[in-house]
């Protein structure tokens, strides 16, 4: 039996419809050897935990442009937390300004990516940081 593959799911959480760097990370994760689910646009929070725990998921990827990571985020990893699904690493990534970083690493988002961070470098994160049980 093979090596079980990293399972991670991208989401778009709230009301942003702007999803074609999201897509674009869901192709990159499928090609650099991960598992994926990509949930699509306009889902909320509740629905993504929901997702990630019946997935059973090792990572979730939330993208962000329209401004609402500050509770999104932040609702995502409690919602994680109130199933005992702790062990789900969430990042996020989107257009974040750099003085909310600290606020989403106290609320338990893992890292985060903004525009311009190279795919290469984000698998990598992954592939360093993540660790299959």
């Amino acid at each position: 039996m093979g090596e079980r593959k990293l399972r991670i799911m991208v989401a778009k959480p709230g009301l942003d419809g702007h999803d074609r760097g999201a897509r674009v990370l869901a192709r990159c994760f499928r090609d650099a050897g991960f598992e994926v689910i990509y949930t699509g646009c306009h889902q909320t929070p509740e629905q993504i935990a929901a997702s990630a725990i019946q997935e059973d998921v090792d990572v979730v990827g939330l993208s962000c442009l329209s401004g609402a990571h500050r509770y999104l985020f932040p609702r995502v990893v409690e919602l994680l937390k109130e199933q005992k699904a702790e062990d789900i690493t969430v990042i996020g990534g989107g257009v974040i300004p750099d003085q909310d970083f600290q606020m989403l690493y106290d609320a338990g988002i893992k890292e985060i990516f903004t525009p311009g961070a190279s795919l290469d470098s984000i698998v990598e994160w992954i592939n360093t940081h993540i660790k299959l049980s």
